[in-house]
């Protein structure tokens, strides 16, 4: 088990590397999403924290439960032979001793990435002082060591998303967190390409950017200095939208309009079966 999540670790890694090539990520929350992506030619898996709360019935925002996650993100690594990175909000933890557990938790589970997030839900400020979110991940990262796979790490920083800082503060917490342990840095609220250069040439890691519908295509945010690329939970949003949409079809004009195009049930089963 810990030689084969080793190498899909160390794949993973590689994935972050490649000039102007990024690693682009269609975010699942659940297995079958998570194989239809796969077959969709996707290198790698992330989760999405919203897509998964959602699923499971909770609001996103460190409001779902631990277990109920870990066990959606290793029903996801079942599904699929790529890597999977979970994403673990602010570590679904209130101290260091818990982030370090839910880090061996997603590793038995399969996932050779996380992404863990600085926002501080329900604390006194929106974001967690540097000093506090850089212990979490250093216990994360000592967490993975210990396990004996190269986890990559994925520091959220949400200083533009939130509007609690500027480029400088970015900068200051990326350096923070990647002496802690980070492998990337991940800056949502941001798909301004002369930002993301800006990112970019002043972190010395692969620079994660989140985009989405409105957003300059993925070919300037890779030529801007993107190392890696993710929608988020806009998938599930659109997913979501969609059952909107049938169900107020069916019930007000008894027209099924909104599910053409699905996909069927014999092509389902058989991705799923494959």
């Amino acid at each position: 088990m810990t030689t084969d999540l080793k190498a899909k670790a160390e794949l993973f890694h590689s994935l972050h590397t490649a000039a102007h090539r990024p690693l682009i990520l269609p975010n699942a929350w659940d297995a079958a999403g998570a194989r239809i992506v796969e077959e969709t030619g996707a290198t790698a898996i992330a989760t999405t924290s919203s897509g998964v709360a959602w699923s499971l019935g909770a609001a996103d925002g460190n409001h779902a439960d631990r277990d109920e996650v870990v066990r959606s993100v290793a029903r996801m690594t079942a599904a699929v032979g790529v890597p999977v990175s979970a994403d673990i909000e602010g570590g679904y933890a209130a101290d260091t001793d818990g982030v370090a557990e839910t880090v061996r938790r997603v590793l038995a589970a399969g996932a050779v990435g996380i992404n863990i997030e600085d926002s501080y839900a329900g604390g006194p400020h929106p974001l967690r002082p540097v000093a506090d979110q850089a212990s979490r991940i250093a216990a994360a990262r000592e967490a993975a060591d210990e396990a004996g796979v190269p986890l990559f790490i994925h520091a959220r920083i949400d200083t533009l998303l939130r509007q609690a800082g500027g480029i400088g503060d970015t900068l200051d917490r990326a350096a923070a967190y990647l002496a802690a342990g980070a492998d990337g840095i991940f800056v949502p609220g941001t798909t301004d390409p002369g930002v993301i250069a800006e990112l970019a040439a002043a972190i010395p890691a692969p620079l994660g950017i989140l985009t989405g519908p409105g957003a300059p295509p993925v070919t300037a945010l890779a030529q801007a200095g993107a190392a890696r690329i993710s929608v988020g939970g806009a998938i599930a949003e659109a997913a979501y939208a969609l059952v909107r949409r049938a169900a107020r079809e069916v019930l007000s004009t008894g027209t099924y309009e909104e599910l053409s195009g699905a996909l069927g049930y014999a092509e389902l089963n058989a991705l799923m079966r494959g």
